[in-house]
Formats: C-alpha cells, structure tokens, sequence
C-alpha cells in the first residue's frame, strides 16, 4: 500500500488530475459541437499516470507522448489556455494551431508530442535519451505510449537500442488493455509486459495505474535509478480508459458494466477516499478543487475561442526552418 502524502501533497495531486479530468469533458462537449475538429482521444481514467510520473521529473528533463497527450501536457505545466488554443486550431495554441489535438509540443517544457503514429515516440525517445548521452548532461528522457505500441517493431528496436547503448530513458506503459478496440490477450503472445523487458536485459516494473501514489512512488525509484545509472528502465501502469480509444469508436468491444466497475476505482475516487478517509481533506476541499479547474477550462475556453486563426500569408511559414541568430 502506498505511504499517504501530506494534505498539501494529496490535495495538489487530487487538484492536477481533476485539472486534466475537467479539461477532458468539456473537449467531449467542444467536439460534439464542432470547436474542435480531427480526431480527439481523451486521457480520462489515466490521469494518475500522468500527474504521478511528472512529481518524479525536473524541468530538464525530455518527454515524448503518444495522441492521447492532453493529460501529459497539462500535468507537465503547459498552460491549459495554450492546449485548447491548439485544439481549436488557433493561432496562440502552443503550435500556432498547426498540430491539434495529437501534436501537443512545448520546446520551452521540453515536450517533445504528441505524435500520431502509434508507437512514434519511442524512437523519439531514444534518440532524446541519445542526445543527454552525448552532451553529458544529468537530464533523463521520458516516453509515455499504450500496450498497443508493443506490437509495433520500433517498440523491439527501441527496447534493444536503449538497453545496447545505455541510454537514460524511462519507458511509461499506459496499459489500458484495448490497445484500440483488441484485447491485450487477443494481439499478444505473452500478455505480461514486465516479462517481456527480461530479453532486453531492462529493469521492469509494474504500478496500479489508477491508483497516482502507487505511480508517484514507482515512479521516483525508476527516474532515480535511470537518472543515477544513466541506463533505461520500463514502468508498466495498468490502467483503463473510461471513454472510447477516440470519439469515432463505438465500443462495441467492452461492456458497460465492465467500464462502470473500473470508473469505480478511477484514480480521483480512489485519492479522494484515502485522504478523506485519513482525515486529509473534506468534501469543501474537493468542491473548491473542483470548482477551480472549471473555472480554469473555462477561462482556456474563453481564450481560445477569442484567438484569432493563422493569417493566410503565414500558411507556408515553417517549411523550411528559421535562422535563429
């Protein structure tokens, strides 16, 4: 069982996932009403992960996300006002509206995406982690993806050039057990991630991802260990999204019953009752939290709808890269 945080502790995580929670249901609702077009994945359920793994990291540090990286991006301190600018495909978002939903990217944050392609970032990974090698910095590289990603070839590649070169990189596996819509058992020989790091010669290690102590602690003592022995590590997080892989899926492969037994123990419900329960906080704390990321989403929204779309003549702008001296 995880050790209990202080009140400042719990009540600043429970207030970073309700934040991320918050900003996901109001997209459901922008998207439905057509502020935000393309494609949309929504991180709700798998908040603990994100806010768990961002308490271990310093402000040096690389991260590379998949396209379910609006959690990410927040808990990582990209203003909330600069990701729905983005989504909204507006100027002042954090790519000038260029990227949307699946392209989050903060150089200043050293947040590397947001990339589409399933499996995408962990070459990216490597390669940050490759960079830190070389210019001899303290600085670790963290990749954030889905199970669905291990069926992918760059995963193996990744894992064996990590593990060969001895690059500082920690491996975050959301594992929400759908990858898309496919059963983890029905696309995987050996369904046990942890197993499968042995033939990479990679510490492994497996956390409750919806419980975001359980995170924050596995966390930690990976970011120390990859930090301090400039070698890669792999943190699998069992999690469950509670909304479809996009908002195109109908879910035909899950039952209701079933995501209503896993939104039971979601990562906010479950800090909640602990910290109530240790007398941490109370229901005034939760509806002031509560209220303050409204009050924030609310606020982005306010933001990005007032931002103004790119000028044509900018269009062709960022083809080929800028002097910067």
């Amino acid at each position: 069982m995880s050790a209990l945080p202080t009140r400042a502790q719990g009540l600043q995580l429970l207030a970073d996932m309700l934040r991320i929670r918050c900003f996901e249901d109001r997209c459901a609702e922008l998207y439905s009403s057509g502020k935000i077009r393309g494609f949309l994945h929504l991180y709700n359920g798998e908040e603990g992960i994100a806010v768990g793994v961002m308490q271990a990291l310093r402000p040096e540090d690389a991260i590379a996300g998949t396209y379910r990286e609006h959690g990410h991006a927040i808990a990582r301190g990209i203003p909330m006002r600069s990701v729905m600018a983005e989504l909204f495909g507006k100027v002042d978002g954090c790519c000038r509206g260029r990227g949307g939903s699946m392209h989050i990217f903060d150089a200043g944050k050293r947040f590397y995406g947001g990339n589409a392609i399933v499996g995408g970032c962990l070459p990216l990974a490597v390669g940050l982690g490759l960079a830190e090698k070389f210019m001899g910095r303290n600085a670790i590289a963290v990749c954030f993806f889905g199970e669905g990603a291990i069926a992918e070839g760059e995963f193996h590649e990744s894992m064996n050039l990590a593990s060969l070169w001895a690059l500082p990189v920690l491996f975050v596996c959301e594992n929400n057990h759908y990858a898309m819509g496919t059963a983890l058992a029905r696309s995987e020989a050996e369904s046990d991630l942890v197993a499968k790091l042995s033939s990479y010669r990679m510490r492994a290690e497996a956390v409750d991802g919806m419980d975001v102590l359980a995170v924050a602690a596995g966390a930690r003592e990976l970011v120390d260990f990859v930090r301090k022995e400039r070698v890669p590590a792999f943190l699998e997080a069992k999690t469950y999204r509670f909304r479809a892989h996009s908002m195109y899926d109908p879910q035909l492969y899950r039952s209701k019953s079933e995501v209503k037994e896993w939104e039971d123990k979601g990562p906010i419900i479950g800090l909640t009752t602990k910290l109530k329960a240790a007398g941490l906080m109370n229901e005034d704390d939760f509806i002031r939290l509560q209220n303050a990321a409204t009050t924030e989403v609310d606020d982005a929204i306010a933001f990005a709808d007032s931002s103004p779309l790119e000028a044509i003549e900018e269009l062709t702008r960022f083809v080929y890269a800028e002097p910067t001296a």
